[in-house]
């Protein structure tokens, strides 16, 4: 089982002192590779410290704000205006004329007529045909019995 070594404060600082000095000699190194390069010499402390979160706001004029105002209106009316155009004209509908509607109506009230005259007459009433008798098992037929000859005088 690995042991957990106690860390006191003076072991800590010693060891950030350290870890300074290492940063230090690091940072000096790069701004010499730096000049090398034909770059700007880097001072040693010249690292942009890490924004604070209360930093610096930054605003918006208010002529910036409207161009984007107006640009995003003008991407919105493009896009309903595709939206809204209707894909195909819808076909005209058909117009049913005075001749042709009168033969409809003629021809459905034919068909009432002749389905209320079929429902006054009454039809033949249908005689179920007797049923053949279920077959019996064949019973033992006795041969004809042949008379006895007698004398018929």
């Amino acid at each position: 089982m690995p042991r957990t070594q106690k860390q006191d404060p003076e072991f800590l600082q010693a060891a950030l002192i350290g870890l300074q000095h290492t940063l230090a000699a690091l940072e000096q190194r790069i701004a010499e590779l730096h000049s090398q390069l034909g770059g700007r010499p880097a001072s040693p402390k010249a690292a942009p410290a890490a924004p604070e979160s209360g930093g610096k706001k930054r605003t918006m004029s208010a002529s910036a704000r409207r161009r984007i105002g107006l640009a995003q209106k003008k991407r919105w009316a493009a896009f309903n205006a595709a939206k809204s155009k209707p894909a195909a004209p819808k076909p005209q509908k058909r117009v049913l004329s005075a001749e042709g509607k009168a033969r409809i109506i003629a021809a459905t009230k034919k068909r009432w007529a002749a389905f209320r005259k079929a429902k006054q007459t009454p039809k033949p009433a249908a005689r179920k045909a007797a049923k053949p008798a279920a077959k019996k098992a064949p019973e033992a037929v006795a041969a004809p019995a042949v008379a006895a000859a007698a004398p018929t005088e």
